[in-house]
Parts: structure tokens; sequence; C-alpha cells
């Protein structure tokens, strides 16, 4: 018969980790990393990446993303991001 004490469980957890940048247009880089651990010690760590502009609705982002969004994109901020998207527009075309 084989018991248990030569088996040991591995525990696998998994979590999120993420990190945020401002960028001088005060868009926001967001970097998710969703890492995995067995028994405490990390195995994998995959990221991905997103980028939120002034103006845009971050409901479904993470609370930190909403958070800083409401502090930083005040309405002449999204004025200034929409300038600066009209002003690097090819002409003729619509940039909406």
């Amino acid at each position: 018969m084989i018991t248990n004490r030569f088996f040991k469980k591995m525990a696998f957890t998994e979590h999120i980790e993420y990190k945020e940048e401002i960028l001088p247009n005060k868009v926001i880089q967001v970097r998710r990393a969703d890492v995995i651990k067995k028994d405490g010690v990390e195995v994998g760590r995959t990221y991905h990446r997103n980028v939120v502009v002034p103006g845009q609705d971050v409901s479904d982002q993470p609370a930190e993303v909403q958070t800083i969004a409401a502090a930083l994109w005040t309405p002449e901020v999204i004025a200034a991001y929409e300038e600066q998207l009209a002003a690097n527009s090819p002409r003729g075309t619509n940039a909406n």
C-alpha cells in the first residue's frame, strides 16, 4: 500500500500585480503581471499591457488606475490631449 508520506502535495497559487506609468501627455500605461507560484516559489509570469487615454472610460480598469485617472485627468488635461490628437491628425481625415 502507498501512503501519503511519499507524496508531497504541491500548492499552486496565482495572483495579479499591476504597474502604472504616466506619460507626459497624461496617458496611463498599465502593465498586468499574472504570477504563478508553486509552494511559494514563482514558477511563471506573463505580462499584458494596455493604455488608457485622458477622457476614456476606466470603469473596467483596476481600482488603482481609476484613482489615478480621477486625480490626473482634469478637464484641462482632457482638452489638451484632444488638441494634441487634432494637431497630429492628418488633414482631411477624422480622428474619431
